[in-house]
């Protein structure tokens, strides 16, 4: 594919000066846009996106300074290496130059040899600088990849020690993200559920049960009711998911927001409002939020769903029981919001069947 060829953008209120960097730099092999006023340069600037600006100081209207002061107040153009050229090589204006962001200052009457050794070395700079930018994105991108496919993975270990629990963790997950989003619409908890928290609760909900994987498997499937001393059991899986993303925190040297939103969902998601909940016995707002929403998802889930020791029940009989639970089993706001969506709940399930 062929390489596409830096543009060079120079501002010059002379024409006859811009031809003559142009001449100068023509065998560098690089493109060329020009202005030949301030504000004509911030509008070309804004929609050429060069790789390098020569910048003329002296000039009617806008000067060379107050062309870079409003680039450098846009996004799209701040980072674009400007060198300016000047025929005043006073101090101060060096130094206003370099403060403004300026990489480099050429007087005039400039040498060829110079301006283009000048250009040059900021054309390779940049260059470099955009390839490493790119090389820590995808970097970044096959990390948060690889992060993904571990969460996922590890809340897999967990369901696959019960054969029944199937599509589990694809619905809660969908579930979760359909309440966190129906919560927002209604303007609820704006303060914390923002479009990156709730990405962090669809990543994490597959890490809810993964306290599971140190139950005894003849508690975890058992076909029967569980005395109540194999509930008390099993009851610390919470505990142990959250003392497992726990030690992950501690292997990372420093607390991760996806850990963190993972702890919180581990061990408070069977946690109830009215504080008759495990493990802690936590009540209303003391319950994390992630855990007040995924104790929602997870008990319909639990509900609709066939296991060793029950039938599944109907949609109907589900909904009845989760508005049953609103103030003391779930958070009554949650309630509220999972009441708007709660067709789509049932969409989500029909398309994940176990």
């Amino acid at each position: 594919m062929k390489t596409k060829k830096p543009l060079i953008f120079i501002v010059d209120d002379v024409p006859e000066n811009i031809q003559i960097a142009m001449s100068h730099l023509k065998e560098l092999d690089c493109d060329f846009a020009y202005a030949t006023s301030g504000e004509q340069a911030l509008e070309r600037i804004a929609a050429t996106s060069p790789q390098l600006i020569l910048m003329d100081v002296m000039m009617p209207g806008m000067s060379g300074f107050q062309v870079v002061e409003a680039l450098t107040r846009s996004e799209k153009t701040c980072s674009i290496p400007v060198i300016f050229l000047t025929a005043r090589a006073e101090s101060e204006d060096v130094v206003r130059g370099f403060k403004l962001g300026g990489v480099d200052y050429v007087t005039k009457p400039f040498k060829g040899v110079e301006l283009r050794s000048r250009v040059r070395n900021h054309l390779e700079l940049h260059a470099y600088r955009s390839n490493l930018e790119r090389l820590v994105e995808e970097r970044s991108r096959e990390a948060e990849l690889l992060k993904d496919v571990i969460i996922e993975a590890m809340g897999e270990l967990a369901e696959y020690r019960d054969p029944e629990t199937g599509s589990h963790i694809h619905r809660t997950r969908a579930y979760v993200q359909l309440l966190a989003e129906a919560l927002v619409a209604q303007g609820h908890f704006l303060e914390l559920l923002s479009k990156e928290y709730i990405v962090l609760l669809w990543k994490c909900a597959p890490l809810h049960d993964i306290g599971k994987v140190a139950i005894r498997d003849s508690i975890l499937l058992k076909p029967g009711k569980l005395t109540p001393e194999e509930f008390d059991e099993m009851k610390m899986h919470a505990q142990y998911g959250e003392e497992v993303i726990a030690n992950l925190e501690q292997m990372a040297g420093k607390p991760t927001s996806f850990l963190s939103c993972a702890k919180d969902i581990a061990g408070s998601h069977h946690e109830k409002y009215d504080g008759s909940g495990y493990p802690r016995g936590l009540a209303g707002d003391a319950i994390p939020l992630a855990g007040r929403i995924m104790a929602i998802a997870d008990v319909y889930d639990a509900l609709i769903s066939k296991r060793v020791y029950k039938n599944s029940l109907s949609h109907e009989e589900a909904m009845s029981i989760m508005l049953e639970g609103k103030g003391t089993h779930f958070d009554p706001i949650l309630i509220d919001a999972f009441l708007e969506v709660e067709p789509h709940f049932r969409q989500i399930a029909a398309n994940n069947l176990d």
